[in-house]
Formats: C-alpha cells, sequence, structure tokens
C-alpha cells in the first residue's frame, strides 16, 4: 500500500498550521498529493420580513461563510508551503459531514486531538471519533504543536482485532520506513494475541520489528503510551472500536485515551 492522497482538515483554530505542516511534510516523503478540507454550514434565515428578504439574509450569510472558507484555504496554502501537489476542497455542508465524503478519494485522513484541554471551538473543527467511524480509511491523529512525524520508531499496540489487523496493513508506508517497529500486547492474555506472528508477518515485508508482551499493571492504555515515550516513539498504530448511540460516539478507553490525550501520533482503524 502507498499513500498517493493525504486529506488534512483545516480550520481556523491555533492547531490547524502545525497539522497541515505535518501532513504537508508526509506528502512530500510519500510523494502524495496534500487535499486540505474545509466546510460550514450558511446559518438558515431569522426573523425574516418577507420572501425578499430571506433572500437577501441567505445571500448575505453566503458572502460570511464564503470569507471564512477563504481565510482557511489561505491557511492551508500558506501551512503547506512549496514543493508539494495540493488540492482544496470546500463546501458549504457540516465539517466532518464535508471531511468523511472527502475520504472516499483518500488513502490517510490526517485530523487534530481532541480532548478536554484542546480546542474545540473553532467552527470549522472536526472530532476525530465521527471521522474514525465513518471514513472508512485510516485516520492519523495529531496532537496539538506537533510540526513533523518521523516515525522511526514506531508502537503497534497490537490486539487480535480485525481493527488493528486493518491499522497494521494501512501503516506498512510508515512500517517500512521504520528504523525499528516494536508489536506490544498488553494483558493477562498477551501471549496469545498472535504478536510473534504478526511480527514476522511484517519482518517478510521488510520491517525491522520485535515482539513485546506486557502484564496489565494499571490501564492499558496508560501501559502503551509509556512504553511508546521509553522508546522515544512518535507514532503509535491501533484499532479503533466504539460504536454509536443516538449520534454520540463512545469508544473504549485505549482509543478514547489516544483520542483526547495521547502525546504522539497514533494511526488508526475502524
Amino acid at each position: 500500500m502507498d499513500y498517493a492522497n493525504i486529506l488534512v482538515s483545516a480550520d481556523l483554530s491555533d492547531a490547524s498550521p502545525d497539522r497541515v505542516r505535518l501532513a504537508a511534510g508526509l506528502a512530500q516523503r510519500f510523494e502524495a498529493i496534500l487535499t486540505g478540507a474545509a466546510a460550514h454550514k450558511v446559518p438558515a434565515p431569522i426573523l425574516v420580513r418577507d420572501v425578499y428578504d430571506a433572500i437577501e439574509q441567505e445571500e448575505c450569510n453566503k458572502a460570511k461563510v464564503s470569507g471564512i472558507l477563504e481565510e482557511a484555504h489561505a491557511l492551508f496554502e500558506r501551512s503547506a508551503g512549496e514543493g508539494i501537489r495540493t488540492e482544496w476542497l470546500a463546501a458549504f455542508a457540516g465539517p466532518t459531514t464535508h471531511l468523511v465524503q472527502q475520504a472516499r478519494a483518500a488513502d490517510l485522513v490526517v485530523v487534530g486531538r481532541r480532548g478536554p484541554e484542546d480546542d474545540d471551538t473553532d467552527p470549522l473543527g472536526v472530532p476525530p471519533g465521527p471521522v474514525l467511524m465513518e471514513a472508512g480509511r485510516p485516520v492519523l491523529v495529531a496532537p496539538p504543536q506537533l510540526v513533523q512525524l518521523k516515525g522511526t520508531r514506531i508502537v503497534v499496540a497490537w490486539k487480535d482485532r480485525p481493527e488493528v489487523r486493518r491499522a497494521v496493513t494501512a501503516a506498512l508506508p510508515f512500517l517500512r520506513d521504520a528504523d525499528q517497529v516494536f508489536v506490544v500486547t498488553v494483558g493477562d492474555d498477551a501471549g496469545h494475541e498472535g504478536a510473534e506472528a504478526v511480527t514476522g508477518h511484517l519482518a517478510r515485508h521488510g520491517v525491522h520489528a520485535t515482539t513485546h508482551l506486557m502484564r496489565a499493571v494499571r490501564q492499558e492504555s496508560d501501559e502503551i503510551l509509556e512504553f511508546a515515550q521509553h522508546q522515544d516513539a512518535d507514532l503509535v498504530v491501533m484499532g479503533a472500536y466504539g460504536h454509536s448511540r443516538l449520534r454520540e460516539w463512545i469508544f473504549g478507553g485505549v482509543t478514547r485515551d489516544a483520542l483526547e490525550r495521547s502525546p504522539v501520533c497514533s494511526l488508526m482503524s475502524h
């Protein structure tokens, strides 16, 4: 698998320029097109006097939203820099809906981490959870203030589940380039998850991988993130587990912690 088109969510938050720069670096590395996407719904007219007033309000609202999207476009172009091919996709729509739709023509989707301490007030902002559940593409969740992903040391948080298998396949371009890949399984049944077989499989792809079976002393997500930090890894590859309930996205502990507080990038698949 190769990355020919990398799609990044662009908005007007403080974290957006760094996210676009990170995605641009990946596009240059993998010789891919970088596509920026942003969307904003046009507010409906309110307290209209007649049909002409409604039309006037509609046009005024469209002009305001167009200005916001043009500002995001300019930020995207400045942050992407030169030396790569770029495309821009904007729409009068919900930001998440638009990004999920455009993911149909992308190999990798880059979004920002969204935790309690992260900025989530931008009207163009996209929460990563719904994108993970709906896009049908691997999603790279980037923490704020991170402008580069080297991926020289990578942790694969292995569980023998379909989501993790898909994530490993999606991450192969990163894994092949890494100096060291750590296939990590945490829990009392760590020896029965097939991590050694996965390490052998990756070796056949030219990946320098080792297996690490760990007993869970604390919460599984804490063990994985601490292991990644101790190994100076800057990317964790993992599956995303969750389900929808009345359009509220509920995730298990490891997924939730990666979406909200991981200090390193997480490449995830559902």
